[in-house]
């Protein structure tokens, strides 16, 4: 079988071709790929190329296949899996397998699957590690969606706490505490916005700073001070690029007594060191954000590590369990990954959209793999469409959901787009 892909030649080298796919193996699974969304971590690895931890040293002799937070459909399973899966059935993947002595992850390592392609033959690793998980939603795009959901899962759930005179780590936020999330307004700090407000653990206090106001006005429609309250939870937007001291007015929202977890969602010094000046006793600070740097350095007050016993984790992905909390979480309909995404595209858009990522305003841009379409801005769909029936069309749709992505706008690209 034939399939069109994006795949990585090396530093800045991404290319759409179609190529044939080997045939299938016992061991293996056949599968269509209908939704990828676009992560930053592969424009790091379009940037950083062989030099990347998951990028294969021979990528300019056997490429690989981008793209890593899909969802698609199963069409042929192979003799070992059949017990297991089946043709038709709609999955998600975990790429981060988490296997003993390799970082290989589908999306950077591997040759025949990745999202950024109509079709791909799933390897028996992504199997064994149990990272091919079954999806029952209507809609693909919340498939798509789960994984990085479940990398913000992961980061609630790899920060600690320990209580005074023991050793014994706490694991997860501090429910009843306050927690701030900085630079917290972008497609992933959306999501962890919803995920504090409508988990089970639960802070009392949650600070969203960022320095664009019209980003915190859109968040604060999306999630409401109102609606975090019948939660709950004291939510507060602030505005630090417009403050001298930043830190004494954050920890003035707390009564000086600072904040027990603190998310720093922007691989940015200042707001390290921002995160770090805020922490309250036994605080913990989660850098969730991996910088394109690898000598990326921020300082941090080691008197109060001592002192205060202030500490930092980081976290990179989430593991199948997280992964699995999410699709629940969005079956369940207590989070909405949808309010992430402000562009779609098709297969064609991805190269271009993946080398400029960083540059390209707003939330998350989604892909659909069998469809030819530029990147577009949801916003901008009313001035397309009065030029062209088919952005009118999907403008009438999105519009009426105030510019969020759905079910219906995913089935009307679906039907109407033009096939890649």
């Amino acid at each position: 079988m034939k399939t069109k892909a994006i795949r990585i030649y090396g530093k800045k080298d991404l290319r759409l071709e179609e190529f044939d796919l080997p045939e299938l193996k016992d061991d293996e699974i056949l599968a269509s790929v209908i939704s990828d969304s676009i992560c930053m971590s592969s424009h790091k690895a379009a940037l950083q190329g062989a030099d990347h931890k998951r990028i294969p040293n021979d990528v300019n002799i056997n490429p690989t296949i981008i793209g890593h937070e899909f969802a698609g459909v199963i069409l042929k399973v192979g003799k070992k899996w059949q017990s297991k899966f089946k043709s038709g059935q709609k999955f998600s993947i975990q790429p981060a397998m988490n296997q003993m002595g390799t970082l290989n992850a589908p999306g950077y390592s591997f040759r025949f699957i990745g999202g950024d392609a109509t079709h791909i033959i799933i390897p028996p690793i992504v199997m064994e590690a149990d990272c091919l998980l079954p999806y029952a939603g209507e809609a693909y795009f919340p498939a798509s969606l789960s994984e990085p959901m479940s990398c913000i899962i992961g980061a609630f759930h790899a920060s600690y706490h320990t209580p005074p005179g023991t050793y014994k780590h706490n694991m997860g936020i501090r429910a009843g505490g306050n927690m701030a999330i900085l630079a917290g307004v972008g497609p992933m700090g959306l999501g962890a916005i919803d995920y504090a407000l409508h988990q089970d653990r639960k802070p009392a206090l949650l600070i969203v700073t960022d320095i664009d106001d019209n980003r915190l006005v859109r968040a604060s429609s999306i999630f409401t001070p109102e609606h975090a309250r019948k939660e709950g939870i004291q939510l507060v937007y602030v505005n630090t690029g417009k403050m001298k001291d930043p830190a004494r007015h954050l920890r003035d929202l707390t009564g000086d007594k600072g904040f027990d977890d603190v998310f720093i969602f922007a691989p940015v010094k200042p707001v390290i060191e921002l995160g770090d000046a805020i922490l309250g006793f036994d605080g913990c600070l989660n850098f969730f954000a991996g910088p394109v740097n690898p000598e990326f350095k921020a300082e941090f007050n080691f008197y109060n590590v001592h002192y205060a016993f202030t500490h930092i984790v980081g976290t990179s992905g989430g593991n199948t369990d997280d992964m699995r909390e999410s699709l629940k979480l969005m079956g369940e309909g207590k989070i909405n990954p949808a309010i992430m995404i402000t562009h779609v595209g098709g297969l064609d858009s991805v190269v271009e959209t993946t080398l400029n990522l960083p540059q390209i305003p707003g939330g998350k841009k989604l892909i659909y793999t069998n469809i030819s379409m530029p990147l577009v801005a949801l916003s901008a769909l009313g001035d397309l469409g009065k030029n062209d029936a088919f952005y009118s069309g999907l403008h009438k749709i999105v519009s009426k959901n105030d510019y969020i992505w759905s079910l219906e706008a995913e089935k009307y690209l679906l039907t109407n787009a033009k096939p890649i």
